[in-house]
C-alpha cells in the first residue's frame, strides 16, 4: 500500500509540525486535460526554527543521482536533533523526468531561462512558479545535477568564488573539481543568488542511473553544509582530497560530423596542443584530429562516438 500524501497549492515550512518529517505533492501548473502537475516535496523541521535549506534535483529529467541524495538524507534524518528546516525536491522538472527526456515538455531546458515569466510560454510560466512558489522559501540552496545523456562528469560544484559564503559551501563538498561560475546566467541556481539565497551546483556523476559511490559523495558533501550551517551538530569533515579550483571552464566542439573517439580521461591534466579526441567518417578515414587550445583539467567528455557538427568533445577546466 502506498504512503497517503497530502495535496497542496501553496507551500509553507510552518504547515509541517515542528519535529517532524512530511511529504507533499505541490501543484505548479495544469496540462491540457486541466490535471494537475505537481512536484514532490519532502521536509525535515527541526524542534527549533532556524535556517531553511533547500535541495533539488531533476532539474533535466534524466539526472537521476541527486534524487537519490535526497531521499538518503531523509532516511538520514533525526528530527530531535535538527534546528532549522530542511526542503528537499527530488524532482523538480516533474514533465521531463516521466517522459524520461532532459528538456521540458516544449524542448527547453528549464536550467538556461530561469528565473521563468510568469506569462509567458510553458516551460518559462513552470520555472517562475516553480522559482516563487518554493524557492524563494529557501535561506540557501544545494542544487544537485548530473551530465547529459552521451556525456560523463567528474565530480565537480559550479559556484561563485568571488562570495566568501557560496565558496565555502562549494569547498565543503570535498569535490574533486570546483569551476568557478558567476550567477545571472539562467540557471536556477543563478536565479536564486539574484534573489540572495546563496547556492551551488553539484555535479554529481552520469544520467540515466544511480551510481552508489558518487552518491554517496555527494551526501557527504550535504551533511557537512548542514554541519557548517548549525542545522545539525556535527562536526563537519575537513577537505580530504587536493580539489583543483578552476577560474572558468568551456565545452571544444568538432566542427564536422563523424564518429568520434576522445583519447583523454576525467580529470586528466592536458597542455596546449595535446591530442584530445580524433574524428574519423564511416570508412574509418580520419576527418580531423583535434588538440587542446591551452592548459587545463578535463571536467566532463563526450562518450557517445555518434556526432554531429557542433558536437561536444570535452568540457575544459582552465585551473585558477
Amino acid at each position: 500500500m502506498g504512503h497517503q500524501i497530502e495535496y497542496i497549492t501553496e507551500f509553507d515550512v510552518n504547515q509541517t509540525p515542528p519535529n517532524s518529517i512530511k511529504n507533499y505533492w505541490l501543484k505548479v501548473t495544469s496540462n491540457a486535460l486541466g490535471i494537475p502537475t505537481c512536484i514532490p516535496i519532502m521536509i525535515a523541521r527541526g524542534k527549533e526554527d532556524g535556517i531553511v535549506l533547500g535541495l533539488t534535483a531533476a532539474v533535466h529529467g534524466n539526472e537521476l543521482n541527486g534524487i537519490s541524495v535526497i531521499q538518503r538524507l531523509f532516511k538520514d534524518l533525526d528530527t530531535n536533533n535538527l534546528k532549522g528546516t530542511i526542503v528537499g525536491i527530488p524532482i523538480v522538472n516533474v514533465p521531463s523526468f516521466v517522459r524520461g527526456t532532459r528538456v521540458f515538455s516544449d524542448g527547453v531546458d528549464i536550467n538556461r531561462i530561469m528565473p521563468g515569466k510568469d506569462n509567458g510560454n510553458t516551460s518559462e510560466v513552470y520555472a517562475s512558479r516553480f522559482l516563487n512558489l518554493v524557492v524563494k522559501k529557501f535561506d540557501y540552496l544545494l542544487d544537485l545535477h548530473t551530465a547529459s545523456f552521451g556525456r560523463v562528469n567528474s565530480f565537480y560544484i559550479r559556484s561563485d568564488m568571488n562570495n566568501e559564503v557560496t565558496k565555502k559551501l562549494a569547498l565543503l563538498q570535498d569535490a574533486e573539481i570546483i569551476v568557478h561560475t558567476p550567477p545571472s546566467d539562467g540557471t536556477l541556481r543563478g536565479a536564486a543568488e539574484e534573489l540572495g539565497i546563496p547556492s551551488i551546483t553539484i555535479e554529481v556523476g552520469n544520467p540515466h542511473s544511480f551510481q552508489k559511490k558518487i552518491i554517496k559523495s555527494g551526501l557527504s558533501g550535504v551533511h557537512n553544509v548542514l554541519a557548517y550551517l548549525g542545522i545539525t551538530d556535527d562536526e563537519y569533515e575537513i577537505s580530504k582530497r587536493n580539489t583543483v579550483v578552476c577560474k572558468k571552464s568551456y565545452w571544444i566542439y568538432t566542427q564536422e560530423g563523424g564518429l568520434l573517439t576522445v583519447h583523454v580521461d576525467l580529470r586528466d591534466i592536458v597542455e596546449e596542443g595535446d591530442h584530445i579526441a580524433t574524428l574519423r567518417d564511416v570508412f574509418g578515414n580520419t576527418i580531423k584530429k583535434y588538440y587542446a587550445p591551452e592548459k587545463g583539467i578535463v571536467v566532463g567528455k563526450s562518450v557517445n562516438p555518434v556526432n554531429q557538427s557542433g558536437g561536444r568533445i570535452i568540457h575544459l577546466g582552465i585551473i585558477k
